[in-house]
């Protein structure tokens, strides 16, 4: 094929079909020749252009004539030389198999140490350098080492990195040189700064002008030595601080896991904690009063202090206090009318002291047997009468042709359906919920992890907290814990989600109200619905939700060479879109006349990078 003259069209590398026909000494006209090999499954736009040439001829009737020739890929021309009988083609095809033996052969030694340096520093830089806390943590920095291996054998699909081919040596360097893992800085022009000049520019008008000539002239004259008279007030949003803060320890590599538990069946599973990392908000918040209030306008990005964090041990007592419940039948009281749900009698099977014995194996899961007492009446004997009224709802819709994320939805709805709560009592989602896995009947399905769309097992179960969070907005009760999510979703309007991940972050409110509340779900046909139930107040508000996008954070563009696809050729990998942050406001309105209005959350939403694959197979 070096013998070929190789053109340039349009970014692609082509090469003309009469040429090769020539050069592989083919006998049959062009014309026939390449209308067979056509037949083998090329296709005209994709493997090869039509080119139709004028050239002069002797015939003086027709002086000019067509020749039709073809402008084809470098993989169509390998494909027809090597199934072509001359001499030429049995030549084409030895080249090949020695092409594909280069291609199929491991890695040397220096490849793999090459490999290793440029993971460690990859990893260097990821954990913000030699002398920065994430650095010297041992047990972080082998972690993020450990994910940058893993990400190179996820993309491969080998079990070790050595393992991978010599051909792919390049794509394997363009991963690591391309990795990310988790956001180490934060910026302060996201932080809508606001300083308060026009107070500044008043107090300073005031000095020397308030009291009698003496005092005054003192004023002054402090003013010009001290230069400290002149207070300038600055002001930043701390909710989004928060928000963003938040986000960001939600996608820590060894994030701190606090042990949780949950029930199931006639068993109390517990899970260990982890140790792990966390960010210091306290002194990220010193690290920005600072920089603010020296008006530092040169620091724009500060590395967040990351700390070391100890799981806390499994307080067995204070687990067996909350779960304990003693049976109890449902009834209604009337003046005031107020519902008694039955409560199902709830208690270790055995003695703390058995379950303490228990907890000192070492296992990441705990498994302790309950003794159920059954309650004879249940609030579902006393009708309708126990939650006459519908306090709050809201209904967002799913694709139901996605089979995976449907049975999710509908297996969480069917997990907080019917779900009681007693005034004062708090609900916590991944309690009621419970770990979602394949054992509990979860499959994988789309979901945010880690700053990137993933399949994950339980993907879409975020849909159905969001929608409770709604109706739990709508029926004013006090929102716990709540999370917003690292994206932006569809399902629901910018900065009224919430997410949920099992072991890390909580959906939790409580029942302020009077009266016990009760949770109707429903997942059905492409519609989740969620209703809060229960007796109005005396006092019962209209309530109104507002959002808005307070700016918009802008998505980039990241190129990824792939030596699979041809060169010059180009596939996006991933749509991305724009970021934005947010304001959530609650309105409650009485008669019709507003009564108050209050900010109840100022989200972060980061952007998702578009991603674009460059082809670079030759």
């Amino acid at each position: 094929m070096e013998l070929i003259k190789i053109i340039e069209r349009e970014g692609r590398q082509l090469v003309s079909g009469r040429e090769l026909h020539e050069f592989l000494e083919i006998r049959t006209k062009y014309k026939d020749w390449f209308r067979r090999m056509v037949e083998y499954g090329f296709e005209e736009e994709i493997d090869f252009i039509l080119v139709a040439q004028k050239r002069a001829t002797n015939n003086l009737k027709n002086p000019v004539t067509t020749v039709i020739d073809h402008a084809i890929s470098i993989d169509m021309a390998k494909e027809i030389s090597m199934i072509q009988r001359t001499e030429k083609g049995k030549i084409a095809q030895v080249e090949n198999r020695v092409d594909k033996l280069e291609e199929d052969m491991p890695l040397f030694q220096i490849d793999c140490k090459e490999i290793q340096a440029l993971v460690r520093k990859k990893g260097i830089e990821a954990l913000g350098g030699y002398r920065s806390i994430a650095y010297n943590d041992n047990s972080l920095r082998g972690k993020v080492y450990s994910d940058i291996q893993q990400q190179i054998r996820r993309e491969f699909g080998v079990l070790r990195y050595e393992a991978i081919k010599r051909s792919q040596l390049e794509m394997a360097k363009e991963i690591i040189i391309n990795y990310n893992n988790y956001e180490n800085k934060i910026n302060l022009n996201e932080l809508e700064i606001n300083y308060n000049i026009n107070d500044a520019i008043n107090n300073a008008c005031e000095i020397g002008r308030k009291n009698n000539i003496f005092i005054n002239n003192f004023e002054i004259l402090k003013t010009i030595i001290l230069k400290n008279n002149i207070k300038l007030e600055i002001n930043y949003d701390e909710k989004l601080l928060d928000s963003k803060i938040d986000s960001i320890n939600a996608n820590l590599p060894g994030l701190v896991q606090e042990y949780n538990y949950y029930v199931e069946d006639n068993n109390l599973i517990i899970i260990k904690g982890k140790d792990g990392i966390i960010i210091d908000k306290e002194k990220l918040k010193e690290k920005i009063n600072n920089e603010i209030n020296n008006l530092n306008s040169d620091t724009i990005n500060i590395e967040l202090p990351i700390i070391n964090k100890k799981a806390d041990g499994i307080n067995l007592k204070k687990i067996h206090d909350e779960i304990y419940k003693q049976a109890q039948d449902a009834y209604i009281t009337q003046n005031p009318l107020t519902v008694h749900p039955n409560v199902n009698g709830v208690d270790f099977a055995i003695s703390i002291e058995e379950a303490e014995e228990l907890l000192k194996e070492e296992k990441e899961e705990y498994i302790i047997p309950l003794k159920i007492t059954v309650a004879e009446k249940t609030v579902s004997d006393l009708g309708e009468d126990a939650f006459p009224n519908t306090l709050g709802n809201f209904t967002t819709r799913y694709d139901a042709s996605n089979k995976n994320r449907s049975n999710n939805i509908y297996l969480a709805s069917e997990k907080i359906n019917g779900t009681i709560i007693m005034p004062g009592e708090t609900f916590s989602y991944n309690q009621v919920v419970g770990k979602r896995t394949i054992d509990a009947g979860y499959k994988e399905a789309g979901a945010y992890a880690g700053g990137k769309v993933i399949q994950e097992i339980g993907g879409g179960i975020c849909q159905v907290s969001s929608t409770l969070y709604n109706a739990v907005l709508y029926a004013d009760l006090e929102i716990v814990e709540r999370s917003n999510h690292y994206f932006e979703t569809s399902y629901v309007t910018t900065g009224r989600d919430a997410t949920v991940s099992w072991g890390t972050v909580d959906f939790k409110f409580k029942n302020n109200r009077t009266y016990p509340i009760k949770i109707e779900a429903v997942a059905k046909n492409g519609i989740n619905k969620i209703s809060i139930l229960g007796i109005k107040e005396e006092k019962e508000y209209e309530i109104v939700i507002q959002s808005k996008v307070t700016s918009i954070i802008e998505q980039e563009i990241k190129y990824e060479n792939d030596y699979s696809i041809p060169y010059g050729e180009e596939e996006v990998e991933q749509q991305g879109h724009n970021g934005c942050t947010s304001k959530t406001y609650i309105i409650k309105k009485l008669n019709g006349a507003t009564v108050s209005t209050e900010e109840i959350t100022s989200d972060y939403y980061h952007a998702l990078d578009k991603i674009i694959k460059k082809g670079m197979k030759r």
